[in-house]
């Protein structure tokens, strides 16, 4: 396990959650691998995302690295009492009816936070799925900020962070990236892991196929 020291530039977990998420890892059997590089705004890939247990390793593993991590939730549970208990656990609310998007409205966010690492699982359920969704492509790509691997392998019991890289606007080339370093990670479910993929990608492929067909009549 590392030591409590900030090693990165995005905003810290205090010593109080680091000391809770060590506790937690080393009861679980867990261990952390990767280092993370100096951004202070990033999306983060949460990945693969198949079990219930996988925001509580999340945010272990993050608190871990020193990193005060954030994640997206409905604006409806921050309610009553729950508000500050999800926005201390790192939720930011929102609300899927703004009239700029969910895209426009964690943009905006992003841009106006002084440093912000803002995890998404583009799975968006724990069920399989053949698509991830795009909002975490698309997100970096509107806010100007690179896309972290993030990953919890079951296989391992290992979780932490991979390579980061700039949304080039080359979907494809980008997910290739993305797939092949999710290749050897396992989700505590296998069977409901699919391989990453945009819907996006089939999309151009289709479009290219058309235009080539056409090309050649």
């Amino acid at each position: 396990m590392r030591p409590p020291t900030v090693t990165h530039a995005a905003p810290p977990a205090s010593i109080l959650l680091y000391s809770a998420a060590r506790v937690y890892l080393a009861v679980a059997g867990w261990k952390i691998e990767g280092e993370l590089p100096p951004l202070k705004k990033a999306i983060l890939i949460a990945a693969p995302h198949t079990s219930a247990w996988d925001g509580p390793h999340m945010l272990a593993v993050a608190w871990a690295f020193r990193l005060r991590l954030h994640w997206l939730a409905k604006h409806t549970l921050f309610k009553g009492w729950r508000g500050p208990f999800m926005r201390w656990l790192g939720a930011i609310p929102v609300d899927r009816r703004a009239p700029r998007g969910l895209v426009g409205e964690v943009a905006e966010r992003i841009a106006n936070a002084d440093g912000i690492i803002l995890a998404i699982a583009p799975e968006g359920t724990r069920q399989r799925t053949e698509h991830w969704k795009s909002g975490f492509y698309r997100i970096a790509e509107a806010a100007d900020v690179p896309i972290l691997c993030g990953f919890l392998d079951y296989g391992r019991k290992v979780g932490g962070v991979g390579p980061a890289l700039v949304p080039s606007g080359d979907v494809r080339r980008d997910m290739d990236r993305i797939r092949a370093f999710y290749a050897e990670i396992t989700g505590l479910r296998p069977d409901a892991s699919g391989v990453p993929r945009l819907r996006e990608e089939d999309e151009a492929a289709a479009t290219s196929y058309d235009r080539d067909a056409n090309a050649a009549e």
